[in-house]
């Protein structure tokens, strides 16, 4: 039986989630940080345009589950870890791990920060 159940999301553009989920990107870049830490059974949302205003939102898909351990000043030599394609002062690196790809697809909102959901979860 199906158990609905309330999941912190947070929304990335694609190829981005993707990329989460297959383990291939360990750091996201953001120039916030969360509330606070550690944040366990992070749903990682991933949508196709960017983000700017409070309001904004579309239709995600969510791509994987994460827990957030630690954040610090982006480095750097993290770069390649981030996914990114140039380096630039001033944004913090979310360090992600325990990272659990969803299988199915489940179109979710897309917002703003970080967000609450509810999702079925079997």
């Amino acid at each position: 039986m199906k158990m609905k159940r309330k999941f912190s999301a947070l929304s990335i553009v694609a190829p981005s989630g993707q990329r989460i989920a297959q383990g291939m990107k360990t750091l996201e870049v953001r120039s916030w940080q969360p509330e606070q830490l550690p944040l366990k059974d992070l749903l990682i949302v991933e949508n196709k345009i960017f983000l700017n205003h409070d309001a904004d939102e579309e239709l995600g898909v969510a791509v994987a589950l994460v827990d957030v351990e630690s954040v610090h000043v982006w480095q750097p030599n993290e770069v390649e870890a981030a996914c990114a394609s140039y380096w630039a002062e001033g944004y913090f690196a979310w360090q992600l791990s325990n990272i659990r790809p969803i299988k199915d697809k489940i179109e979710v909102p897309a917002k703003r920060k970080i967000y609450l959901i509810e999702m079925d979860h079997a």
